[in-house]
């Protein structure tokens, strides 16, 4: 993905390893506030191997659950 994450959102353990969610830019705009951000999965071994990944929802950062 090649983007540092804004924040990580949860953590699990997993028999293979860990399973992270995490929040990305994914589109800057001015203003902030109507910058897009996706929430992804990744899972990663016991090592800190990426196992792989998904894009579970994108958003408006202003948008409110």
């Amino acid at each position: 993905m090649g983007q540092a994450p804004e924040r990580v959102t949860g953590a699990r353990r997993t028999e293979s390893g860990w399973s992270f969610l995490v929040d990305l830019t994914e589109l800057e705009r001015i203003p902030s506030t109507t910058s897009v951000i996706a929430t992804y999965r990744l899972d990663v071994d016991d090592t800190g191997c990426l196992l792989g990944y998904e894009r579970l929802r994108r958003f408006v950062r202003g948008a409110t659950d």
